[in-house]
Parts: structure tokens; sequence; C-alpha cells
């Protein structure tokens, strides 16, 4: 058995599919195919049931898996202690990113990083807070850009900025014309928010009490650009966090109206595990990351809006 049939066949149990897991290792997938078939006879056992769709894991199976992935991530470790020791960055680093963030995020600092770090391959995809924090318990990445706090004693937290959040207001809208709005401007407002799962809608609950809200029809959208389309045609207003509201065309984003201060605000910090150790890429991330975003925010008196529970 080899380090390498183990992670294909982690791949496979995480995405479902062989041509799925071998799209996201970089190989063929009669190579990949190949390599968990050996590893199955060598063990004797059949992992994966392959008349399902999607794949199901058999119950020895997911016991092997418990194995294979303590297995790999301890094999990653002696590079990780090795690079930690000598500073070195490089390597492959898993990054999740929450959806409400990677839109206006990435593009600001992805292609300095990599330009800057060749060593580094970085690897990013969008979660949910809840999935985020699973794949950080199972180490299937290694570290996340999300809404904090957590209150997870499990998990570091270094905060990246402070995001303020701004309304849409259409000119339509009784609100729209105002310089500023204070909170209490939102109980009677019209206001459309994220669908559950999003801690960007929690956050927007805990700014009032809002209890009548979307009793009349329900909207199911993780998008702020549906938000303000239907704002645009409809009674309502809604609630974007600021750096979204750079990315507005020039009629849409004179619908920007800001919060009297202390405006509210969400922190974004880089997670990780307590555990980790690919702390000098880590480290790199986090001060692009600053460099670039400290030109985007004007910073007034912010007052920060911890997430819900997700």
């Amino acid at each position: 058995m080899t380090i390498t049939q183990l992670k294909y066949t982690l791949a496979v149990a995480e995405y479902g599919n062989f041509t799925t897991a071998s799209e996201k290792c970089f190989v063929t997938q009669p190579t990949l195919s190949m390599q968990v078939q050996k590893l199955e006879e060598e063990l004797g056992v059949t992992i994966f049931n392959r008349s399902t769709k999607p794949l199901q894991v058999t119950e020895i199976g997911n016991k092997v898996l418990i194995q294979a992935r303590k297995i790999v991530e301890e094999s990653s470790r002696m590079n990780d202690v090795i690079s930690e020791e000598k500073g070195i960055i490089g390597g492959t680093l898993n990054v999740g990113i929450i959806p409400t963030v990677s839109s206006t995020l990435l593009p600001l600092f992805l292609n300095i990083f990599i330009k800057k770090h060749k060593n580094v391959e970085l690897r990013i995809e969008e979660y949910n807070t809840d999935t985020i924090m699973k794949k950080l318990e199972d180490n299937t990445i290694d570290c996340a850009i999300a809404a904090t706090p957590l209150s997870n004693q499990k998990i570091i937290e270094r905060p990246l900025y402070y995001e303020p959040f701004v309304a849409y207001v259409p000119e339509h809208h009784f609100l729209s014309g105002n310089k500023s709005l204070a909170l209490s401007d939102l109980s009677n407002s019209d206001l459309l928010i994220l669908q559950d799962g999003h801690c960007f809608r929690d956050q927007v609950l805990n700014l009032c009490t809002l209890e009548d809200l979307n009793k009349q029809y329900e909207l199911k959208s993780g998008n702020f650009e549906t938000l303000i389309n239907l704002s645009n045609n409809g009674p309502w207003m809604t609630i974007i966090p600021y750096l979204h509201s750079n990315n507005l065309s020039p009629k849409n984003i004179q619908n920007i109206i800001p919060f009297e201060d202390p405006a509210p605000a969400r922190e974004i910090s880089m997670i990780y595990s307590k555990s980790q150790l690919k702390l000098p890429v880590i480290n790199a991330l986090m001060s692009n990351i600053s460099s670039v975003i400290r030109g985007q925010i004007k910073y007034n008196d912010i007052k920060i809006v911890s997430p819900a529970s997700v």
C-alpha cells in the first residue's frame, strides 16, 4: 500500500465518483481506479460499492478510510514539521472560504500571492461555516477564511479585517434619500436577506428584531446580486457587505446608504486548528491579504456583529 493509493481512495470517498476524484487529483481516471483497486486487492476488502450512484462506502470501507486519513495526515505532517522549522514558504495549502467573502476577496489577493510565492500551491474551495468546521476537524482543509468569532476552543482565530455593512436602498423605497441609516430604520423596511445556512443572514438578523420578515413569500437565494435585482423591482431593500458595493454598476452604487456610527460590521478571520503546522505559508497568506485590504475599506467607528451558530 502507498500514500498515493490512500489519497486517491479518500478523494473517491469525498467526491462520490472516480471521474471527479481523478480531476481533483490531477490524474487520469483509469490510473486512479487502478490504484484504488490495487489497494482493495492488497487489503482483501471492498471499499466502495460501485453499483450505486453516487458510490457508497462499505461498512469495512468506512473503517479503512478512518485509518487512511490518519496515515495521510501524519505523512504530510513530516514535511510540515520541516517547513515550520526552516520557515519555508511552500507546498500545498488547502483553504476553505465562505461564499459571501470569496467573490470580493479572492480577486484582490490571489493573483498577487501566486506570483510572489511560486512554490505554494493554493487549493481554495467555497464552503459554508458548518462545512468549514467539519473539514478543519478532519484535516481535509488546512485553514479557512470565515466570519468570526466562532467560539470553538479547538480553532485559532486571527482577524484579517473588519467589513462594515451597508444598505442597498433603491430610489423608490421610502428610506431612499437618507444620508445614513440607523439600525432602528430596519424594523419596517421590507428587508430581503440571504437564505438559511449563510452566517451573513444570521448577522443581519442579529441587528434588529424582524419577526414578520418574509412571511408573505419564501425566498431562497445565496446571491447578493439576486437580492439587489429584486430590490430594484419591488418594495424591498437589502443589506450587503461593504466590499460587494465596490462591484456594483454606477447606477446601483448610487443606492448604497451607510449606517450611522458605530456602523455594524463583521470580523473576517483566518482560522485553523491549534495543531496546524503549515504556519509559514498561512502567515504569508495573511500578510498578503492584510496588505491588499488596507486600501479597500475606510474604517470608521464600527460595531462588530457576531454570527449566530450555523
